[in-house]
């Protein structure tokens, strides 16, 4: 199935908001006492939220869910969850997902989305700064609390915190602009720091979890660090070896 038969479309009634559900089941393999029920769906959309859902041939394949937000004087979305169903993935459509989440967001008169990712996943950063052109300038430690089902012997306890980055998606953007119409961005500046995460960080985790903690530890620092000094993360550089965060004075 191509990216080319898939329609974006907001979700209608519970039937398909229970696909959602199940969809993330199959996703994140959470507890289910982690999944977002139907109601949590009906409720976001009473609330001047939506659910944009990814069909093909009627089926429910992938989904992106909007929360309304506020903050001091500030009106915005959270982008709650994205997920794409296995067999869809990397076939374009959370990014549609996404352009489509600008779009109405953008009709509904909202220019700013935010969420959070976590920091050593370098294929998220990749998408979320350079073919979004998101940018992340706050590092939340710790932020749903610590998994301690990381090693398969558990007399170890070995647990990773849920770090995340929040990633902030200006709508209005220039960047985003120019990406929202397939064209290039060239950051002109140059990075004033860079922060190298793992290359593959699910297969550090399973084959030696401690050193997958000192890892996390170390990216923990150095954005926080380097989010004391005012940087900004605007692009991110893939690599085999050492990918890694460009980070840019904010006046920059």
């Amino acid at each position: 199935m191509t990216k080319d038969n898939i329609e974006i479309r907001e979700c209608a009634g519970v039937e398909e908001l229970g696909e959602c559900v199940a969809l993330q089941r199959e996703v994140f393999a959470l507890p289910e006492i982690e999944i977002s029920p139907v109601r949590h769906f009906i409720v976001t959309a009473h609330a001047g939220g939506f659910t944009l859902g990814a069909f093909a041939e009627g089926k429910l394949v992938g989904f992106v869910l909007s929360v309304s937000a506020f903050f001091g004087n500030e009106n915005f979305y959270y982008s709650h969850m994205t997920a794409v169903s296995k067999n869809y993935q990397s076939s374009g459509i959370g990014a549609r997902l996404k352009w489509a989440q600008r779009e109405r967001a953008l009709e509904k008169g909202v220019n700013y989305i935010k969420w959070t990712f976590q920091p050593v996943q370098a294929r998220n950063a990749f998408f979320n700064l350079e073919k979004l052109g998101a940018i992340v300038r706050s590092y939340e430690p710790n932020f749903y609390g610590t998994d301690y089902s990381t090693s398969n012997d558990q007399t170890k306890r070995v647990g990773l915190d849920s770090d995340r980055l929040f990633a902030e998606w200006n709508l209005n953007g220039e960047k985003v602009k120019r990406l929202a119409r397939g064209e290039n961005f060239i950051e002109t500046n140059e990075p004033v720091k860079t922060i190298e995460i793992p290359n593959d960080w699910n297969a550090l985790v399973k084959r030696n979890p401690e050193k997958a903690v000192a890892e996390q530890t170390r990216v923990k620092a150095e954005f926080q660090k380097a989010f004391a000094e005012n940087l900004i993360g605007r692009n991110f550089e893939r690599s085999e070896t050492n990918p890694r965060y460009l980070l840019f004075q904010e006046n920059n």
